[in-house]
């Protein structure tokens, strides 16, 4: 982890979510930027980026959270993403593996796995691919880990 606290970015449609996730990540020494939508998001790092690890969440009015991860790559803005769903929806694992998400979780989610996966991604290389097998884990419904490449 840097050595100062990382910046992690929420963007989320869910104001509970939000302010859930907000404080679960200061409880853990994270400085948090939230915001609504994936258009809000992306207005902001027009101007400027900073931040460590982005938790995006995958249905969204206007924007979806692939789209916003498009728009990132299209940037050039090496950022670990991490999505979040409360949709089952089919296929919705390999599509984050195939957009370089560093993992995918659905709602509701163990607090200590989603700030074990930011964890991961502050750990990743910034500027090249991570490393073979673990470009995105998951989660299954019994809480465990896959890669949907196995």
């Amino acid at each position: 982890m840097p050595s100062n606290p990382p910046l992690i970015h929420i963007v989320d449609d869910d104001p509970a979510v939000v302010k859930a996730l907000k404080r679960l990540l200061h409880s853990w020494g994270m400085h948090v930027r939230t915001f609504a939508s994936g258009r809000e998001f992306l207005a902001v790092l027009s101007r400027s980026f900073e931040g460590d690890c982005s938790v995006i969440d995958v249905q969204m009015p206007g924007m979806t959270g692939f789209e916003v991860q498009e728009a990132l790559n299209r940037a050039g803005i090496d950022v670990p993403v991490i999505f979040i769903t409360a949709h089952n929806e089919e296929g919705v694992e390999e599509r984050a593996m195939r957009a370089g998400a560093i993992g995918l979780l659905r709602k509701p989610f163990m607090d200590e796995t989603l700030v074990g996966l930011i964890h991961t991604a502050l750990q990743r290389p910034r500027k090249g691919a991570a490393p073979e097998g673990k470009q995105c884990q998951g989660l299954d419904r019994r809480g465990e880990f896959f890669n949907p490449t196995e």
